[in-house]
């Protein structure tokens, strides 16, 4: 059977997706190649005519979930003050619906603490990939026009909001993980929108 001359491709963005999904929902650790292919409909055995191995595969499906995040940076830049955008990044990263949509969320959160134990392909596919989004974050958010001191004030909201979402998806009873989010989103407010 012929394939057609883009069905290649389309496998291949099939896997990544897959893979973005899995690792945000189950880590890297805890996610298999044989998951990954059967969350993408395929056999194990095709895996490698796509990919070297699983390393690879998680750089490339890192490197895309960040560049999945540059249509929410869009709708944060068009924010006319830097007090709007950041609160609109605030509101909606520390969102109940964020926090239980592990496998469409942050992939910082999901994976961050994986990488640190990671080496080779994957560690420098995820760094560059979040190297990239720290930029792109820098650029939409605008906190300050100073490029360090945006950079620095950036770089602090974003370790803000991951280790909330964190403490929050930590958090057993769905009561206090609320109020977690909530008076996280309230600080945050009062630090970077008010």
């Amino acid at each position: 059977m012929r394939y057609p001359a883009d069905h290649k491709h389309a496998t291949r963005r099939r896997i990544l997706a897959a893979a973005s999904a899995a690792f945000r929902e189950r880590g890297v650790e805890g996610t298999g190649v044989d998951e990954v292919m059967r969350r993408a409909g395929l056999t194990h055995g095709g895996f490698y005519s796509h990919f070297r191995d699983k390393s690879e595969l998680v750089a490339e499906a890192c490197a895309e979930a960040f560049d999945e995040a540059v249509g929410n940076l869009g709708r944060i830049a068009s924010q006319p003050t830097a007090a709007k955008r950041a609160r609109l990044l605030i509101d909606s990263y520390l969102s109940p619906r964020h926090r239980d949509n592990r496998g469409s969320g942050c992939l910082v959160v999901a994976v961050g603490a994986d990488m640190g134990r990671l080496t080779g392909t994957g560690r420098a596919g995820y760094s560059a990939g979040f190297v990239r989004h720290i930029d792109r974050l820098c650029a939409a958010l605008r906190l300050a026009r100073d490029p360090g001191e945006n950079r620095d004030r950036v770089t602090h909201l974003m370790s803000s909001l991951v280790g909330a979402l964190i403490f929050a998806r930590a958090t057993e009873d769905p009561v206090r993980s609320d109020a977690l989010l909530s008076s996280s989103r309230r600080m945050l407010r009062k630090t970077f929108s008010d």
